[in-house]
């Protein structure tokens, strides 16, 4: 069984040292940790495919996010991020699909997916979808477990301030069409987190989202 622990105690550790001197220091730990975590995501995509077949024949090196951060535009200079993440979806990590995301992160993990950011044609897309077949949405969405597991959808901090174009505040559903992303999480205990399997605790989050996934890549779909 491999829990979230090592992985918060190399991350609180980089996250108190995030220069360069401290991580080649520490550089064997952080990749005996990224091929455990190659391990476990390798797990997961197995299980995922059990009752999502859609997502393909990816590996879980397709599904790794570097830890090195992209420091060019930002003012914030430090090298390294300081979590580490896998998204599972057809193509990999830079899929335009509905998948599956793991973050681990002390204080900040969470088990969710969906989709992040969509560029705007494909958000007009999705709204269309959500707006023409809102029964089957909201069925979906309201479902007792996936309630109960993510409360509803994370509007991520950023959404629209008045219906998009097009659409009436009469609409039952509008709520949702204000969202820029559409996307769901789970945010577990760092403690609770820190000492159950990290594949059993994914594979059961990910499967209660596997309906709200497959809703969003009918969409897709059509755009690819």
């Amino acid at each position: 069984m491999t829990t979230a622990a090592p992985f918060f105690d190399f991350l609180s550790r980089l996250a108190a040292n995030n220069n360069r001197e401290w991580f080649d220091a520490n550089r064997s730990e952080y990749q005996a940790l990224r091929s455990n975590l190659l391990r476990i995501t390798e797990e997961i995509i197995h299980q995922i495919q059990q009752f999502d077949p859609s997502i393909g024949t990816i590996t879980a090196s397709d599904c790794l996010f570097r830890i090195n951060r992209d420091i060019r535009f930002s003012k914030n200079k430090d090298p390294y991020k300081t979590n580490m993440g896998v998204f599972m979806a057809r193509g990999g990590r830079k899929s335009t699909f509905a998948g599956y995301y793991l973050h681990l992160e002390p204080g900040a993990s969470f088990i969710g997916g969906g989709v992040y950011m969509p560029m705007s044609p494909l958000l007009k897309k999705f709204r269309q979808e959500i707006f023409y077949n809102y029964p089957k949405f909201k069925s979906i969405v309201s479902a007792p477990e996936f309630v109960k597991t993510f409360g509803g959808l994370s509007d991520m901090g950023d959404r629209l301030t008045r219906p998009p174009k097009g659409y009436d505040n009469s609409f039952e559903g509008i709520d949702y069409l204000m969202n820029k992303h559409f996307v769901v999480g789970h945010s577990p205990d760092d403690k609770v987190f820190a000492k159950t399997d990290l594949v059993k605790s994914a594979t059961e989050v990910f499967s209660v989202m596997k309906d709200f996934n497959t809703f969003l890549n009918v969409v897709v779909e059509e755009e690819v």
